[in-house]
């Protein structure tokens, strides 16, 4: 009999551990202080923003010029052109945006500096009497720079080994400056008289001078003009093609071909130093340059750890307990 209240009793008490252990876990589980919430993502500062620097080196085409020069009524199968512009480097800078992967675009600012402008012009006149001719030379110097301001597109095509090759292009608006421009003239023709050796015709003829030789005698005339500097804006646009390589997630240098139109330039009016009144300007045409260039971009954007919660919660006030 007392056998079986002891295991009565045992079994109780086992039954009450079982039933009370969880309680009792539970209740120290509130008593100990709440897990720190995790930290927040981070934040992202700048976007796909990204400034560019860029240098490089141009090679001009062959302008045309505008025909302003003295003796142009000939064909143009007796004219020659021997018209240039000097090599030349530029330097500029920019702001982007990388709107997806593989594209972007950016505004840029260069100034070309200022190179030597050239311009020759050779024609050989109509024949004269005894199948003489006349020929003539005009030459040309000044100054050429510029200020270019273009919006670009660019397609990247994707990173192989941290290089990516990409192609663009862009469109904006020069301002051309020619400096320092003056032409010389050089016209020769032959020398005419009145020849006396045959006045017993009852006329004197104007005729060739012929040297003692038998050759004929030529007259040069030559004089210079100079014309006024101007800045004259144009039509630019631009065609891309280069290599990007990837210093860092956030810096990237360039190595590019690009392909500018310049559009025109044009002188201010010209003058003689002996006589008043303006000349007509003289207009360059089809200004063009192939640039070779090395350029940085920067990206501003990254991200930044967003600010830890405070580790313990502040305490909550107790009950406001009033005296009477």
């Amino acid at each position: 009999m007392a056998r079986s209240k002891l295991n009565a009793l045992v079994r109780s008490l086992t039954l009450a551990a079982s039933v009370g252990t969880p309680c009792l876990a539970a209740a120290a589980d509130l008593l100990l202080p709440p897990p720190p919430p995790p930290p927040p993502p981070p934040i992202e500062v700048g976007g796909g923003w990204y400034l560019r620097g860029d240098v490089g080196a141009s090679i001009y085409t062959r302008p045309r010029y505008s025909d302003a020069y003295d003796y142009t009524g000939y064909a143009e199968s007796n004219r020659a052109f021997g018209n240039a512009i000097g090599g030349g480097g530029f330097a500029g800078v920019g702001v982007g945006y990388q709107f997806t992967p593989f594209l972007r675009g950016d505004i840029t600012g260069e100034y070309r500096y200022s190179t030597g402008l050239r311009g020759s012009e050779y024609y050989k006149g109509p024949d004269f009497d005894n199948g003489l001719g006349s020929y003539g030379v005009n030459k040309s110097s000044g100054s050429f720079d510029s200020a270019v301001v273009l919006a670009n597109a660019y397609f990247d095509l994707g990173t192989w080994y941290g290089i990516t090759p990409f192609i663009g292009g862009g469109v904006g608006y020069a301002f051309n400056h020619v400096s320092s421009y003056s032409t010389n003239q050089q016209f020769t023709s032959p020398t005419y008289a009145y020849d006396y050796t045959n006045a017993g015709c009852g006329c004197i003829p104007y005729a060739p001078v012929y040297d003692p030789n038998g050759n004929a005698v030529y007259n040069t005339n030559s004089g210079s003009k100079f014309y006024k500097d101007k800045t004259s804006g144009s039509l630019a646009w631009a065609l891309h093609a280069g290599l990007a390589y990837n210093v860092t997630d956030a810096l990237k240098i360039e190595l590019a071909y690009r392909y500018l139109n310049l559009g025109k330039a044009e002188t201010g009016p010209g003058f003689v130093p002996c006589c008043t009144g303006s000349l007509q300007a003289i207009k360059i045409k089809d200004i063009e340059a192939h640039d070779v260039k090395i350029g940085l971009r920067y990206y501003l954007g990254g991200f930044v750890a967003a600010p830890l919660p405070p580790l313990m919660p502040e305490p909550i006030p107790g009950p406001l307990v009033r005296k009477y």
